[in-house]
């Protein structure tokens, strides 16, 4: 196993595990507002944030000293296929189901792998979209919440019933799997309404179901037809949970009038739009990434996801909440703070996740970064410590080395650890700390 993929351990100074119990001092922390500041926590929770050095030792449990990182509300993954995810390549052996093996070991084991990755690049929560139908009924969705409970204290997976058809005769197996799914724990309803002979009986159908259990929609569509955009707008809004949809790529090759009056009736409903800045997923047959300045101007939520992580729909992608962010800020035209707000408080407020700020009585669901400034750290951003429930659960540290040279430059440096250089390495120079 790749030390990318090992299970995160808690800090080396001690820091207890029980949620409740749990004190953790982190110290020297620079906030996105310049200060630098001690953080406090006690159980889940951030009991004071303080001049660095002032809120005195930690009396149990560990410190953590984050000179150099910039500490963050923790970002969420609010569109993730968590049951594909790492399947680039496949089929292999046993059951097939969308190309991709379809057994519950291997669902398990990629949604597992899967929320590990996503949770060290920072994100503490995941929704993660899983298909119930084609043949695999509610199994792919069992597996997928085995794997939610054995990452209890590590973060949180919040899995997504998606049907295919929930229309006509050909639908009701679909609606009774989609209300057995929701019996079965998964906390939101999907849908796939660009596949149905009928989207806009495919929305009621999701709906009817949500607002029967309680809970929110979630729907994959390409927002391409403004027609039905308003016929969604008209149904949702009378759902309390929320309705989001995403990735909505089509709503950009609209006409920009056209667009921006679908815009104005789903931010009048209340709907959320999820766009993905890092390529599509596999039921977005099409490229590209919806309007996020037209929606935002229209008073759309707009949150950031991640879409598909090395599956066929993207052999390459990332799962990287702060990558979105960037290319939200650097292709998107986002300033770097509504960047990183896509994927952090947009993002959270679209799984019905409480609110994450570095002040006293907040959720302890932070992640720091190496690096001064926000801007900085969205572009370059390796070293990371993750903080979910009020304990670390995750680091991931970068040493970049450079070979002697006489180049003069102020380079941050750490103490090298002197042994024989390997045959055919560098020779020690300057070591940079990412």
């Amino acid at each position: 196993m790749s030390a990318d993929r090992k299970q995160p351990q808690p800090p080396e100074d001690g820091a207890a595990t029980g949620a409740g119990t749990t004190s953790l001092l982190l110290s020297r922390a620079r906030l996105a507002d310049g200060r630098t500041v001690d953080v406090r926590i006690a159980g889940d929770r951030i009991e004071a944030v303080g001049a660095a050095g002032g809120l005195g030792p930690v009396t149990a449990g560990a410190r953590v000293d984050l000179t150099g990182y910039l500490l963050l509300p923790a970002p969420a993954e609010p569109h993730a296929h968590a049951d594909t995810a790492f399947s680039a390549g496949s089929p292999g052996p046993g059951p097939v189901s969308y190309g991709v093996p379809y057994d519950g070991e291997e669902v398990r084991r990629r949604a597992t792998e899967a929320a590990l990755l996503q949770l060290g690049h920072g994100a503490t929560a995941l929704r993660a979209h899983v298909r119930i139908d084609d043949g695999q009924g509610l199994g792919p969705l069992e597996e997928v919440l085995r794997a939610r409970r054995s990452l209890h204290g590590l973060g949180e997976l919040l899995p997504v019933a998606v049907p295919r058809l929930l229309t006509g005769a050909a639908g009701a197996d679909g609606r009774a799997l989609l209300r057995d799914a929701v019996r079965r724990g998964a906390v939101a309803v999907g849908g796939r309404p660009d596949l149905d002979p009928d989207p806009a009986g495919h929305v009621a159908a999701a709906l009817e179901v949500a607002a029967e259990h309680g809970v929110p929609v979630d729907l994959h569509t390409e927002g391409d037809d403004p027609a039905w955009l308003a016929r969604l707008a008209a149904m949702a809004g009378g759902l309390g949970a929320g309705v989001t949809i995403g990735p909505c790529a089509g709503l950009a090759r609209l006409p920009a009038g056209v667009a921006g009056r679908a815009a104005e009736r789903l931010a009048a409903a209340g709907v959320a739009v999820v766009c993905l800045p890092q390529g599509g997923c596999r039921d977005a047959g099409s490229r590209g990434v919806a309007p996020v300045g037209l929606l935002r101007a229209a008073g759309v939520r707009v949150a950031a996801g991640s879409g598909a992580l090395r599956d066929a729909a993207n052999p390459v992608g990332r799962g990287d909440p702060l990558e979105a962010a960037y290319l939200l800020a650097s292709q998107g035209g986002l300033a770097p703070e509504e960047a990183y707000g896509a994927v952090g408080a947009e993002a959270r407020a679209v799984l019905g996740l409480p609110e994450v700020r570095v002040e006293a009585g907040f959720p302890a669901e932070l992640l720091a970064v190496r690096g001064e400034r926000l801007a900085g750290v969205l572009s370059l951003a390796y070293s990371r410590i993750v903080v979910h429930r009020g304990r670390v659960v995750a680091r991931t540290s970068a040493v970049r080395e450079y070979c002697d040279s006489a180049a003069a430059l102020d380079l941050p440096r750490q103490a090298r650890t002197k042994r024989p250089p390997e045959p055919g390495s560098p020779q020690a120079g300057p070591v940079v700390r990412s």
